[in-house]
């Protein structure tokens, strides 16, 4: 237990003084004159936002500009909370997936193949690349925070909720170790990730199957039951990293977010939840209007992908598609405004998509499709940032929050709309 508390500790002294050290570095900004939609209360139709040392030191149509601070004129402009992207690999070194060296039987290749199945304590926050290529087109398009998701299947690891655009960590004088690289980690962990792959990589070694991969993800939830329970004991228990980092989720300290898209993939993450006493989330969920009412009784939430099925390319302009797959296609993007009509809780993921401007612009089809565009601004915003745990200090223009912002021409849903500024912790990075 003393172990757990300093690591936490630790953990959490090390996100603050990176934050601390970024904002001492952040110029005064003022955007006067602008449309302001702070999210938290009614639209502003012309005022200024002040920004200071990485926080919005003022918001308000009567707010007077401090002396020195750099000014830009927002007559014309709308300034909203920056986007939060709740699904990307953006900004992640991720390894490739092991392979047993010169396996001299089927049990080296099992037992490889297991440690990567069982991967609870892989975390996203440790192989973050502050240098990104990804980041920065991410931040261009207005995605200030990103859930950096861990990949692979069976149970991946922890995702972290990063900045994006920043420079790399500063050097720490006297300070004994830092077990953190990469981009500024505003949470982590936010949740535990869990995939049912139909073919998880490793090769025919068991399990080879999407129900092996199933039993494989339910014997280690079991076994991670017992180990805390024989750890609480007076003899305690061998220590196993995997096994030690499920119990935060088996607790029900952290959520565990289900890879899920079919109506019959999120019923079996949710009867998988209860079992164990999970607090679930969905991500993907193409088809989570279908189960709404399944959602709104386990106290789910869900991340909507919104990288949505497209028409396989290896099919004739004349050839006919399932039924199943036609729908599915054509569905995605009213499943938001269904979820919103069920009140259960959701945010957006690009998971996947090719281009960082698609996030934005496939959010506007989703308000076309019938999801009121506040509602689906919250979405982006105040209620992924909930989600992330970080709803004190992202996700709404106000007083103390990180000066995090994303500031267009046009209205934010309006495909024609572009990006004129973005200011991610107080830095102008377009």
């Amino acid at each position: 237990m003393i172990r757990r508390a300093s690591v936490a500790v630790v953990a959490c002294t090390i996100v603050i003084a990176a934050w601390a050290s970024l904002s001492a570095q952040s110029a005064s900004w003022a955007i006067q004159n602008a449309r302001i939609v702070p999210v938290s209360g009614a639209v502003i139709e012309k005022g200024t936002v002040v920004m200071r040392d990485g926080v919005i030191a003022a918001v308000g149509a009567s707010v007077t500009t401090p002396t020195g601070a750099q000014v830009i004129d927002g007559a014309g402009l709308t300034v909203y909370p920056g986007l939060i992207d709740m699904g990307s690999t953006a900004g992640l070194a991720l390894p490739p997936a092991p392979r047993a060296e010169s396996p001299r039987t089927t049990e080296d290749v099992e037992r490889v193949k297991a440690d990567y199945l069982r991967r609870a304590h892989f975390r996203a926050a440790d192989v973050t690349n502050p240098a990104s290529a990804d980041l920065s087109r991410a931040a261009a398009e207005g995605i200030t925070a990103v859930l950096a998701t861990p990949n692979g299947d069976g149970i991946r690891g922890q995702s972290a909720l990063i900045m994006t655009a920043l420079q790399a960590d500063q050097p720490q004088i006297g300070a004994v170790a830092d077990p953190r690289k990469g981009p500024l980690v505003l949470s982590t962990p936010v949740a535990l990730h869990v995939t049912f792959s139909e073919r998880p990589a490793g090769g025919s070694a068991y399990p080879n199957s999407l129900m092996g991969v199933i039993a494989f993800v339910r014997q280690t939830l079991l076994d991670g039951q017992h180990y805390g329970r024989v750890a609480a004991g007076e003899g305690g228990a061998p220590y196993d990293p995997a096994l030690e980092a499920l119990q935060p989720a088996l607790g029900g300290r952290m959520p565990v977010a289900f890879q899920a898209n079919s109506a019959a993939e999120i019923i079996r993450a949710l009867d998988m939840a209860k079992q164990f006493s999970l607090q679930p989330i969905i991500t993907g969920g193409f088809e989570a209007d279908r189960v709404a009412t399944d959602l709104k009784t386990a106290n789910a939430r869900v991340i909507l992908s919104l990288d949505w099925p497209t028409r396989s390319e290896s099919l004739a302009p004349d050839d006919d598609e399932p039924l199943a797959a036609v729908r599915l296609r054509a569905q995605a993007p009213a499943v938001a405004a269904a979820l919103a009509k069920a009140q259960v809780p959701f945010a957006f993921a690009s998971a996947g998509l090719s281009k960082p401007d698609d996030f934005r612009l496939h959010a506007a089809r989703v308000v076309a499709r019938g999801l009121a565009a506040d509602r689906a601004l919250a979405a982006l915003t105040i209620d992924a940032a909930r989600m992330a745990g970080v709803e004190n200090r992202l996700g709404t223009i106000e007083t103390g929050k990180a000066a995090s912002l994303v500031i267009t021409r046009g209205d934010l849903f309006d495909e024609k709309a572009t990006i004129a500024h973005v200011f991610v912790a107080g830095e102008k990075i377009k």
